[in-house]
């Protein structure tokens, strides 16, 4: 069977997260041949969803993610010539570092011991109860799907066990009585090693609440869809207006993330939005809820009464919030959930545009601000790779480049060479940074994001309805500190099993991602299965899986920190800590621009009527200026496809 694809394209995208994934739709509707390549083997980088399974085996490529061969590397260098030089892409992804899974939902005991037998045929985690702190390091079974995890650390990069291999580990389960507890012991044989790991299970659980055992979680796997970035959409923001002038939105269907949260004085409260929602709070006193709405009332329209900020253009936010009379509970309301600034960083000018922001996209689709897509935003980066592909993209996973060729006459990028050794030919290349090899990024300076993914058992501010999509921003307890965004999503939104939450925590990193947020979901969460609990902690929703990591934040980098690129090569960078999308919509529009300064970006969608095939006996009347011609499809199958997954926009 013939891989090769085609030699010749007008532009070859290398990534498929969001911005190359806009560029490259934004590239073939405007009639570019596109080809659209990714090593991984699913959409979306690190802008990716996944299923419970396939996040774990996400887990399992980065901890064994190693570098190509030395004979692909010659390979291609003998395909340059003379008057050519190659400049090699990096083979491996280290925008994901510092990775660490706690499971403290219980197991079965009945299913974990029939599995004992499979499991020594096809050796696995095994979890038979709460876990308190990380195992050593192993690896991951082939069967991801049929694990049951107890706890799995990808160690940081430089450590030194293994030198960073991964060995075969068998292990087995023991059962003992111990103290009262029912006892399993994890049995870890990895050549001359052989040791015991005792792990306590508790059997007694709080009165009137839903058990959910790791198997469970296992079992509904496919209900998950888990982001690697969390983010919302602002309902007036740059990502749905493109998504609705382009009709990329019939692709995807959404819902109105329905509460905005508070964290005060240890307790999690409902932040009222609306001009209802304040005047129906029960929390506010009848003159908090005027001084409220006057002030929300004027950073509608702040910009008319400059008299009223100017002289405090050079305080911080907060600083100017307690000179306009607010009381403490409404300053922390405006400062944290509504601008959801912090304290130190955010200026007077700031505040209030992310106030009017905030403002301005109330009531558009709901009594919030924010949209949440199904199934995960994950969804997002395929919509404009349908896009893409509906206008003659070519798209190929598991597809590695190995270097781009660059004419040292002109100075300009000719063609990639892919890891066939067949060399693809284009005038335009762009390039998700994490493909940039060390040598071109040697001066570029990173930030990271601490993120925690935790599924729950239940809601952090539990009411009459389970279905709630919430947002709340916990402020930080040390000045200069970053606060920590907390989105909570239920199983509404397609993104986990029913009776649970699926929880996200994201902040800048200044640690590894565990001790960034490992206080905050203490302060929210108990583990599944304490021994010894007070009521407050009875209240709490109780955590059922964790995991922990840091990602690479690239969002600040210029393009003259890079070392050497061509001027026909584009860079697009990773997710960045904010919480819409605005910045991968900006750069996805300014790249475009500078590439085809004269073609509009993503336009409308053609008319039916003025859509035909070519060799059509009938031809319309005159064209539109919008009118397409469709030589040839040949994937009527993915047509369909496409057809029977648009969604819509929901109000």
């Amino acid at each position: 069977m013939d891989n090769s694809l085609p030699t010749e394209f007008d532009v070859v995208v290398i990534g498929t997260g969001l911005p190359e994934s806009i560029l490259a739709a934004a590239c073939s509707r405007s009639g570019q041949r596109v080809l659209h390549l990714d090593s991984r083997s699913y959409y979306g980088g690190n802008w990716a969803s996944f299923s419970f399974s396939g996040l774990l085996s996400w887990l399992k490529e980065y901890q064994q993610n190693s570098d190509l061969g030395e004979e692909s590397t010659a390979a291609w260098q003998d395909m340059i010539h003379e008057t050519e030089e190659g400049i090699t892409l990096r083979k491996k992804d280290e925008t994901i570092q510092h990775t660490e899974v706690f499971c403290y939902a219980s197991q079965d005991i009945d299913d974990s011991i029939e599995e004992i037998d499979d499991l020594q045929k096809n050796p696995s985690w095994v979890a038979s109860s709460t876990l308190i702190k990380p195992l050593d390091s192993a690896c991951l079974s082939e069967e991801t799907h049929s694990l049951y995890v107890s706890s799995y650390e990808v160690p940081a990069k430089g450590t030194p066990e293994n030198n960073g291999e991964v060995t075969d580990t068998a292990e087995t389960l023991v059962k003992e009585e111990y103290c009262g507890y029912k006892t399993y012991k994890h049995r870890v044989s990895d050549g001359a090693k052989d040791e015991i790991k005792p792990i306590l299970e508790d059997n007694s659980d709080p009165p009137k609440r839903n058990r959910i055992t790791y198997s469970q979680i296992v079992e509904e796997g496919r209900r998950f869809n888990i982001d690697l970035v969390s983010k919302l959409l602002y309902s007036q923001g740059l990502l749905i207006d493109l998504l609705i002038k382009s009709n990329v939105s019939r692709y995807a269907e959404f819902k109105n993330v329905t509460r905005i949260l508070a964290f005060r004085e240890g307790k999690v409260e409902q932040v009222p939005c609306s001009r209802a929602d304040v005047f129906n709070s029960k929390e506010l006193t009848m003159v908090e809820k005027r001084m409220l709405m006057k002030f929300l009332t004027f950073c509608l329209d702040y910009e008319q009464y400059p008299d009223e900020y100017q002289a405090f253009t050079q305080c911080s936010f907060s600083e100017y919030l307690k000179t306009k009379k607010l009381t403490p509970s409404l300053q922390h309301f405006v400062l944290h959930s509504i601008a959801m600034m912090s304290e130190s960083s955010c200026t007077t000018i700031e505040g209030l545009k992310a106030t009017k922001n905030f403002l301005q996209c109330l009531g558009r689709f709901g009594n919030t601000p924010f949209l949440f897509p199904l199934y995960g935003q994950g969804e997002i980066p395929q919509c404009f790779c349908r896009m893409c592909a509906v206008f003659g993209g070519i798209y190929c996973l598991r597809h590695k480049v190995q270097c781009l060729v660059v004419d040292k006459e002109s100075g300009r990028c000719k063609a990639v060479i892919d890891h066939l050794g067949q060399r693809i030919n284009a005038k335009y290349f762009i390039v998700e940074d994490s493909y940039l090899s060390e040598e071109t990024c040697s001066n570029v300076q990173y930030e990271q994001i601490s993120r925690a993914v935790l599924i729950t058992d239940q809601s952090i501010l539990k009411t009459d309805s389970d279905q709630q999509i919430s947002i709340l921003i916990v402020p930080p307890v040390e000045p200069g500190a970053c606060a920590v965004r907390v989105t909570e999503l239920c199983s509404s939104t397609m993104t986990c099993m029913k009776d649970t939450c699926l929880v996200h925590l994201t902040c800048s990193s200044s640690k590894t991602a565990r001790e960034d947020l490992e206080s905050v979901v203490k302060k929210l969460f108990t583990p599944y299965a304490e021994t010894e609990i007070d009521k407050e902690e009875l209240a709490k929703p109780r955590l059922l899986w964790a995991l922990y990591f840091n990602m690479r934040d690239s969002s600040g980098v210029s393009r003259s920190s890079y070392n050497g690129l061509p001027s026909n090569v584009y860079v697009c960078t990773g997710p960045d800590c904010g919480l819409g999308n605005e910045h991968a919509v900006k750069q996805a529009e300014t790249l475009f621009r500078e590439i085809f300064p004269s073609e509009e970006f993503c336009p409308p969608p053609p008319n039916p009527e003025d859509v035909f095939f070519d060799g059509d006996d009938k031809q319309p009347e005159p064209l539109g200026a919008n009118t397409i011609i469709i030589a040839q499809l040949e994937s009527s199958e993915g047509s369909k496809n496409l057809e029977s997954s648009e969604k819509h926009l929901q109000n």
